[in-house]
């Protein structure tokens, strides 16, 4: 779905209902709280959105496009600082629970079922992190595979659920030096 236009209320609309998804998660957030919490009429909504499954997929899709914008200015942009620091900065972004990777992380979980294609663009997503993962890894280690990248991923996720069940438990940049110095950086 390139080149998403929507108007400015819309976009309101999707800002507040991805903080709700956000915070209270994706079934326990309906039509009516959205409605209600955004100050439309529900006719308006639909008018939007067509439907919950096709809102939610373009609030993954929002929420999607702006974390690859920070990822390609850490990864691309950057361009003084190490591949080290640079897969760093990746991590610390996606394992923030108040940050953008985690809604769609919670997609993975919630909506596989119910909602397949939003859940796609979560899986895209997560394709698309790998290869950027793994391009930092090559520059850090030139024979990196592949699976070093998906290794690092499931690391990032690992911390998620980690931070998540421990209550606020902080090892979390241990386990990125670990990998890490697995690497003989």
């Amino acid at each position: 779905m390139p080149n998403l236009v929507l108007p400015t209320r819309a976009i309101q609309v999707i800002n507040t209902s991805i903080y709700l998804f956000h915070h209270h998660g994706f079934h326990t957030v309906g039509i009516d709280r959205i409605v209600k919490e955004c100050g439309i009429p529900k006719a308006t909504f639909y008018n939007y959105f067509h439907s919950k499954e096709r809102f939610i997929e373009i609030c993954l899709i929002v929420q999607k496009e702006r974390l690859k914008e920070k990822v390609v200015s850490i990864a691309e942009y950057d361009q003084g600082t190490s591949a080290k620091d640079k897969l760093k900065a990746l991590y610390l972004l996606h394992i923030d629970l108040e940050g953008l990777y985690y809604l769609l992380f919670k997609a993975i979980f919630e909506i596989k079922l119910t909602y397949s294609n939003a859940y796609q663009v979560a899986i895209k997503y997560r394709t698309w992190l790998i290869n950027e993962i793994y391009s930092q890894l090559r520059a850090l280690k030139t024979d990196a595979t592949f699976q070093d990248a998906k290794l690092f991923l499931y690391m990032i996720e690992g911390t998620i659920i980690q931070h998540l069940s421990l209550d606020g438990a902080d090892d979390r940049e241990k386990v990125l030096d670990c990998f890490l110095r697995s690497l003989g950086s």
